[in-house]
């Protein structure tokens, strides 16, 4: 257990090191082969209810099980930390945020929306400074389960097996889990497996902002706030984020060119440019939190 945990410190000590690999990126790829699949497999906008649901099902199936398979037959502690450096992305969100927060800082609003255009499918075109700094927020905060503490959960579950399952996974519900006319039946499957394999992870990413923010309204938030959010796992994620960091979330956003209505998250005002760096220190700290909690729990268990 002790060499485990060692290899959690190690994969996360080069994930903050080195960051997401600058070349070529294994996702890169995963993303062309997903493409293919879905040209290959899908038929019609939005098809036939069921068929289509099959055919992503079987799509998912033939582009996720075979690397997981291999990474199973590949089970080695090195093989493993570099398994869980390329499906954690922590160092990425602190980039990508901070290079929101920057710009914001100072006054450039136009280089800000660029910015988070990289890190939010919503349309950025309109959005003022609030907007900008919401969408940045909302982000980090999901994406520190995503990123972070989902693919530390299934390591701990699965080895590199487990985290190459959730990375994968997710990269196809990114991908395909839209609900628009393209992909409403064919990106059924991948939506809903993502949400399986995020129910546990979305939860302790919770209990991890919960803890390193102000804790009773975090609490209050996620119990109040999280069943009016669309996504089951992605509500309690960011409704304790924002309690903890005392910030407003949600409101209006434009997707695909269709206007949203979002319940609101979290208490206080909306966030400020200095709030972005405050939701990326909570990642980073709860991460830190993480790898000490298991390597405390690895050498309780040996």
């Amino acid at each position: 257990m002790l060499l485990w945990a060692l290899t959690v410190m190690a994969a996360v000590g080069l994930d903050r090191w080195l960051g997401e690999p600058k070349c070529f990126h294994p996702l890169i790829g995963f993303g062309r082969l997903a493409d293919w699949a879905e040209r290959r497999l899908r038929r019609g906008a939005p098809g036939h209810p069921v068929g289509e649901r099959l055919r992503g099902l079987l799509a998912w199936s033939l582009v996720v099980l075979p690397f997981v398979g291999m990474a199973l037959w590949l089970a080695h502690p090195l093989w493993d930390i570099l398994l869980l450096w390329l499906a954690l992305g922590g160092a990425s969100l602190a980039e990508h945020a901070r290079a929101v927060a920057v710009p914001l800082a100072a006054g450039n609003l136009t280089l800000a929306r660029e910015q988070v255009g990289w890190i939010v499918s919503r349309d950025v075109t309109q959005l003022d400074e609030a907007g900008v700094t919401t969408a940045a927020v909302e982000s980090v905060l999901e994406n520190g389960n995503d990123a972070v503490f989902g693919a530390l959960f299934w390591f701990c579950v699965a080895g590199g097996a487990g985290a190459v399952l959730f990375r994968l996974a997710n990269t196809l519900d990114a991908m395909w889990g839209y609900k628009d006319a393209r992909r409403l039946y064919f990106g059924w499957a991948a939506a809903r497996l993502d949400d399986l394999l995020n129910y546990f992870p979305a939860r302790l990413t919770a209990l991890t902002y919960v803890l390193l923010g102000h804790s009773k309204q975090a609490l209050t938030c996620w119990r109040t706030q999280s069943a009016a959010w669309e996504s089951p796992n992605a509500g309690p994620v960011m409704a304790a984020g924002a309690g903890a960091l005392g910030v407003r979330l949600g409101g209006t956003a434009m997707y695909h060119g269709r206007i949203e209505e979002r319940p609101t998250l979290g208490v206080g005002n909306a966030p400020q440019a200095t709030d972005i760096e405050r939701a990326v220190s909570m990642v980073e700290r709860g991460q830190w939190v993480w790898v000490a909690f298991l390597t405390c729990g690895s050498l309780f268990v040996t």
